[in-house]
């Protein structure tokens, strides 16, 4: 089984591009090189500069190469669609610009990705992980946001860039039935999966059951744990994904609820090569802590075999 663990600027709270408290993008690459990864996510649109001079001098001084690319954005909207389809064009244009990181052996895809995420409905946000009374999109919208995934794939194809759909908790494509949906709609020639542990969890999923059965549209994985506790009293709660992620929903990996024994020895039965992403979201403003919790990380994956 060959692989790599990588990171995420959503580990120093890098969610919002917008937020005013985000730490500079050179310090993360560099903490990233610290903690030991070798590949790194790019994070949201307009957070790492598309400067390929620029990046590319900060990726060779930390070691480092860019994993994937995330679009995180209202995938429903039509008013969006275009400024959808310039981020692709934007992401896609840097990341394979930049050094390829080498593929794995086994490995079903090369890097870079492009991750596709809906974000963006204060109905679905303050309702994320209750499967129970989170409104789903009529069939309209839900088609809408098909076609919309499809466009970006086939965009994203045009660079040579394997697109991956993450279900996230917050967004409209979140739960079990939405995920089962989504995939009747997309197939996996257009585009495959991105497994989030934490959001599967997060979710009312169990992680180990579905990277079991959807293993064979899984091309990438995310890391992450939840501490039970807190995640506990956030459900009690009428609160954002990412306020419940400020009050420590998400720690360090090997210190929560999830698994990650009985996922090292079923990632070896499917026979998962390539590249696993940790990821501890929190709010910015702690991101003092950032590089402890994902060492912590890298070290309790490695303690276990990974």
């Amino acid at each position: 089984m060959s692989i790599k663990i990588s990171g995420a600027p959503c580990c120093w709270g890098v969610d919002d591009p917008k937020n005013p408290y985000l730490p500079p993008w050179e310090r993360v690459l560099n903490e990233a090189s610290q903690a030991g990864y070798k590949g790194i996510e790019l994070g949201p649109y307009g957070y790492i500069p598309m400067d390929i001079e620029r990046v590319q001098t900060e990726l060779s001084k930390n070691d480092l190469t860019i994993i994937a690319g995330t679009i995180f954005d209202d995938l429903v909207s039509e008013s969006n669609f275009e400024n959808l389809l310039q981020q692709v064009d934007d992401i896609c244009s840097l990341i394979t610009k930049l050094p390829p990181t080498p593929k794995e052996e086994g490995q079903k895809f090369p890097t870079p990705y492009l991750v596709i995420i809906d974000w963006g409905h204060d109905e679905r946000d303050y309702n994320a992980g209750h499967p129970d009374r989170a409104p789903r999109l009529s069939i309209q919208d839900w088609n809408k946001m098909m076609n919309h995934i499809r466009a970006l794939s086939e965009r994203a194809w045009k660079y040579g860039v394997r697109p991956v759909i993450h279900p996230h908790a917050g967004g409209y494509i979140e739960f079990e039935d939405e995920i089962k949906k989504l995939l009747e709609d997309i197939p996996y020639e257009t585009a495959g999966l991105c497994l989030d542990t934490g959001h599967l969890y997060y979710s009312k999923m169990d992680p180990v059951q579905w990277i079991r059965d959807y293993a064979d549209r899984m091309d990438y994985i995310h890391f992450k744990d939840i501490d039970l506790d807190i995640y506990h009293q956030v459900m009690d709660e009428q609160i954002r994904f990412f306020d419940a992620c400020g009050k420590g929903v998400m720690c360090p990996i090997g210190q929560g609820i999830i698994d990650y024994i009985s996922i090292h020895q079923l990632l070896k039965e499917i026979h998962y090569h390539g590249y696993i992403t940790i990821e501890q979201e929190r709010d910015p403003r702690n991101a003092d802590t950032s590089l402890r919790d994902i060492k912590q990380s890298v070290d309790y994956l490695k303690s276990v075999g990974y």
